[in-house]
């Protein structure tokens, strides 16, 4: 069985179809890209996969449980965690409790222990300050724990928010655009980071992108949307060498 499959799945703004019987399969374990050009509807699916929309029509099942008409936080505790394209940090706290909120759906207390501070508050403080420490090496940002989210640099800062998603312990991971604004040397460092954590975490990825070296790199599978519908889905040879991608999406 699929761990996410999407099935005819749309939404309308109005008169505005921005997504259109879209149909996705991704297994367990994979490392999925969604592609295409500005205006696409790529976030707008992330949005319905993750309940922010509900769709006008269709269906979403993650583990072969329906999770159409749930709210954010619902799905979030089932098993789907997310990025943004434009950097969403607490920037005022710590590097570390950043990755600390995040825990909180897995590793709670009592409100009288947290209001009085009781042993169970400080055994469950400790169990989530080890935790965080641990997901923060894996990023190489252990150093920074005590650093303001807001002083990282911005490709130290895109990590941490991937970080943080993973300490909600997904099923599946949805990155959205994650080497926007790195540098050449920032995207390769990503690029081993994302297989890294595949594997220690593992975690299935979905991932929006445009830097096409990136997704060939990395992406097993690759969905293409242009206008709110699929143009095309296959290997990322198998795609970018699509004559109908590469006049939508690579201009040519």
């Amino acid at each position: 069985m699929a761990l996410l499959e999407v099935k005819n799945l749309g939404i309308s703004f109005g008169g505005l179809r921005a997504v259109d019987n879209l149909n996705m399969t991704i297994e367990e374990g994979s490392l999925v890209g969604l592609i295409g050009p500005n205006g696409a509807g790529k976030t707008t699916a992330f949005n319905l996969l993750t309940g922010v929309y509900q769709p006008t029509d269709g269906t979403i099942s993650l583990n072969g449980e329906k999770i159409v008409g749930k709210k954010p936080a619902e799905i979030c505790q089932s098993g789907i965690a997310r990025t943004f394209q434009n950097i969403r940090l607490f920037s005022k706290m710590s590097v570390k409790d950043n990755v600390k909120v995040a825990l909180h759906n897995q590793i709670t207390y009592r409100l009288a222990e947290s209001m009085l501070h009781l042993p169970g508050y400080f055994k469950r403080e400790k169990e989530m300050d080890e935790r965080a420490g641990d997901i923060l090496r894996v990023f190489d940002l252990e150093q920074f724990s005590e650093t303001l989210a807001s002083n990282l640099p911005y490709g130290k800062q895109r990590k941490l928010e991937i970080a943080r998603a993973l300490a909600t312990n997904p099923k599946l991971l949805l990155l959205d655009e994650p080497a926007a604004g790195m540098n050449p040397n920032e995207t390769a460092e990503l690029m081993e980071t994302i297989e890294l954590i595949r594997k220690q975490f593992q975690v299935t990825i979905l991932l929006i992108e445009h830097d096409m070296k990136l997704v060939a790199g990395i992406c097993e599978y690759l969905y293409v949307l242009n206008f709110g519908t699929e143009l095309a889905n296959g290997t990322p040879e198998e795609v970018l060498n699509d004559p109908r991608v590469i006049t939508a999406y690579l201009g040519e």
